[in-house]
């Protein structure tokens, strides 16, 4: 299997960390995001959308960090994603709320208009107006998601599933505009539990570099 991915992705990250704790075989393929390489020469064969990651498994070609993390599991057999039709549907379900509903706002609205150009918005009012909706969005899920973490050890469960690895990369994003978890003591918990897992040094050395340029900037975070 050949992934297609760019370290400092966040959506790739994901791949990366489930991949190195499962102990599943790949053969990296590194897209330079940064230099472009995602929207010329050979990728856009592989993913139209010309985005990371990619899962090129003898040809079948799977795109969608969730759809990437869901296949791998189910194709390796991982107990990170249950076969039990309850437990996977709760697995489901908050990799589905991270993905179409949190995420929106903490990246796309809070996150990434801070970081990248191309994310700002024609006007500073509203660009402004976009990134405060964005953190008052944010505080309820960051609320909603410690309230389960309150009656569990895992986002799905008392057990580790994909949904962790999902919400563990997208929580990374986070450390780049310096997010506090200390009010949400019960996401605190799990997200440095996620941190300690043995492959996470080396699958966040991009983050940790990335993190390095952004420190002498000031970020709009969860007041």
């Amino acid at each position: 299997m050949k992934l297609y991915f760019h370290p400092a992705s966040t959506t790739s990250r994901i791949i990366l960390l489930f991949v190195s704790e499962e102990g599943i075989p790949f053969e990296p393929e590194v897209v330079d995001i940064l230099s472009g390489a995602h929207l010329s020469g050979s990728f856009p064969s592989i993913n139209p959308k010309r985005l990371v990651p990619a899962l090129d498994d003898d040809g079948f070609i799977v795109t969608e960090s969730a759809a990437i993390l869901r296949y791998l599991a189910a194709k390796t057999g991982s107990a990170a994603y249950p076969t039990d039709l309850k437990e996977r549907a709760r697995v489901d379900e908050m990799i589905d709320y991270l993905n179409s509903d949190f995420y929106r706002d903490w990246g796309y609205n809070m996150i990434y208009p801070q970081l990248f150009p191309h994310h700002k918005r024609e006007s500073d009012a509203a660009h402004e107006g976009t990134v405060r909706w964005g953190q008052d969005r944010v505080r309820n899920g960051l609320a909603y998601l410690d309230s389960v973490l309150a009656k569990q050890r895992y986002l799905a469960g008392d057990k580790l599933t994909i949904a962790d690895y999902f919400g563990a990369g997208v929580f990374s994003a986070g450390e780049l505009i310096r997010v506090d978890l200390a009010q949400f003591p019960n996401l605190q918990r799990w997200y440095e539990s996620m941190r300690s897992l043995p492959s996470w040094p080396k699958v966040s050395e991009a983050l940790e570099g990335f993190k390095g340029m952004l420190k002498d900037m000031s970020f709009v975070s969860i007041p």
